[in-house]
């Protein structure tokens, strides 16, 4: 079973068009949408949720007012201002439970917190596992980390050959989360400044990890200048260049419909795409 992830540095590159498309390319998968902040592949994939489960992360405190004695320790040692009135609110504690401790008459409890919720869900290319992280929640990377873990549970019971990973934007907690233990991360850029730029922290968070990585240069033809700007980087640090994706207003009239490209239109978008996952299954061997 091959692991692989699906990165960009950065929001709009159009990595999900590209994983709503090699999942319908790829046999033997199952799909991962890592982005749970933000998720979206569910959106080209239209699953049908078989199983939904609450996302605890961390805890928060909460006062019984029935045994509470308005001593004010609490209040008075709260380093997060959390605690008025001899209420907690939510939104400022941190959960770190100290006014759980130090509480004479132990009227503060620690209770559990719900931060989102992950499902388990078929589709018409095979199963997918994905999230939402509730606004404003924290651990986004613990969550990305449990879902990776169910769906690495499925494909080892389905005996699947791939697990197919839509990973988050940027370089926080939640990438590493999504990089870390996977055999290949395919990145995927846009010939703009930003891109170029992101595209140089993403690599080096990849070298970082040791995840040998390859790169698709999407929309490349929307400025060629930075296109060759991009191979010229790729040349000198040795990053492989397994396709040039064209833009094509068909891959937005294929997002409106909620169908991957690939299965959409038989272009020469279609046909990189195709290319792409050539490249990464005979380096996936």
């Amino acid at each position: 079973m091959k692991e692989i992830v699906i990165l960009s540095g950065k929001g709009g590159t159009g990595k999900t068009s590209i994983v709503g498309s090699l999942a319908a390319i790829a046999d033997s998968k199952i799909m991962v949408d890592c982005d749970v902040d933000a998720a979206d592949l569910h959106l080209l994939l239209r699953p049908s949720v078989k199983e939904e489960r609450d996302f605890i992360s961390g805890k928060t405190a909460t006062i019984n007012e029935k045994e509470c004695n308005q001593c004010g320790l609490c209040q008075d040692l709260c380093r997060f201002d959390a605690i008025r009135d001899y209420t907690v609110d939510p939104v400022s504690c941190e959960g770190c439970g100290f006014c759980y401790h130090i509480c004479p008459v132990e009227a503060i409890q620690m209770k559990e917190c719900i931060s989102g919720r992950w499902f388990i869900s078929d589709t018409a290319y095979g199963p997918l596992v994905h999230a939402r992280l509730g606004i404003g929640e924290e651990n986004s990377g613990k969550l990305v980390a449990l879902i990776r873990g169910k769906a690495r549970e499925i494909a080892e019971k389905e005996n699947l050959d791939y697990i197919i990973s839509d990973g988050p934007p940027g370089i926080g907690c939640p990438v590493i989360s999504s990089l870390s233990g996977v055999d290949l991360a395919l990145l995927v850029t846009e010939p703009t400044l930003s891109g170029i730029q992101d595209l140089e922290r993403v690599i080096q968070v990849c070298r970082h990890f040791g995840i040998p990585a390859v790169l698709c240069i999407n929309k490349y033809d929307l400025n060629e200048d930075n296109t060759h700007r991009i191979e010229k980087y790729c040349l000198d640090e040795g990053i492989e260049i397994v396709a040039h994706v064209p833009f094509d207003n068909i891959v937005t009239e294929s997002i409106v419909q909620g169908i991957p490209v690939v299965e959409y239109s038989k272009g020469n978008v279609s046909a990189k795409i195709s290319e792409i996952w050539r490249h990464i299954s005979e380096r996936c061997r």
